[in-house]
């Protein structure tokens, strides 16, 4: 079953657009298993099949931290045919970057989020038409209130693409308010690198804004250009992969949820 997960999971810590590059590479599978199932073990809930706990290409045993959680993994591998299909395992991926590469170093991959900071998407704004403008000021403005009124974290805003500074303080009040488990950090960063914002993830994680609100904010401009353009295909294709992880990143926010 090992090397059945490690052709599954793949290694990518974080990125979930790698996890997909490099879970798609060389032929698929075949599902030499009959059944998975959920079993209570140290820290959590272990996911296994046959009965025998999944464990990462390391050797580590991957527990959930909540049943919830670990039957949706289950779930995931219950639900495959004749053949394992990567794509459809978003949850199987992100457990994998949990065990392996976030549970032993959650200050570093809350740091990492932090760095978005600094270059936030909301931060930077359309100086015209006046329409696009203004959707922007809709979707993101009263995320950035909201940080201001309750993270007491007060950012600069700019029009265009030159960089400004933010405000050390205003970094370290937002950083404050980030989850500090390996789970709930990990789908901070998969929100914040597939949005390009770090304010936006944690709206989402605080309730302040829902999953449809949050996946509106983060392609503001790229809509308004849908709209006056049309979809490109290539485009589309890549935006569907990853509306998948970005499901399943909140699915586990939402799950973890004080």
């Amino acid at each position: 079953m090992r090397e059945l997960f490690d052709e599954v999971a793949g290694k990518s810590p974080l990125d979930p657009q790698e996890a997909v590059r490099r879970t798609t590479r060389g032929p698929q599978r075949k599902r030499v298993y009959t059944s998975a199932g959920v079993a209570e073990a140290d820290g959590g809930f272990a996911v296994t099949l046959d009965g025998k706990p999944i464990r990462t290409p390391s050797g580590r045993q991957v527990v959930a931290p909540t049943r919830e959680i670990a039957e949706a993994i289950a779930a995931e591998w219950n639900a495959q045919g004749e053949m394992i299909n990567p794509l459809t395992m978003p949850l199987t991926r992100f457990a994998n970057s949990v065990v392996e590469a976030v549970a032993d170093r959650v200050d570093a991959v809350a740091d990492d989020v932090a760095k978005y900071l600094g270059t936030d998407l909301l931060f930077y704004r359309a100086g015209h038409p006046e329409a696009l403008v203004a959707k922007e000021a809709a979707h993101w403005d009263p995320i950035l209130f909201w940080a201001a009124d309750t993270l007491g974290a007060h950012f600069i805003l700019a029009e265009g693409i030159v960089h400004v500074a933010q405000p050390e303080t205003a970094v370290a009040a937002a950083r404050g308010a980030f989850p500090d488990d390996p789970w709930s950090i990990s789908a901070l960063h998969v929100v914040t690198t597939l949005t390009g914002s770090a304010l936006l993830a944690l709206a989402l994680a605080h309730g302040v804004r829902d999953a449809e609100q949050v996946w509106a904010a983060a392609h503001v401009d790229e809509d308004w250009n849908i709209e006056k353009w049309g979809m490109d295909e290539e485009v589309a294709a890549r935006r569907a992969a990853r509306l998948v992880d970005f499901q399943a990143a909140v699915r586990i926010l939402t799950a973890l949820k004080p």
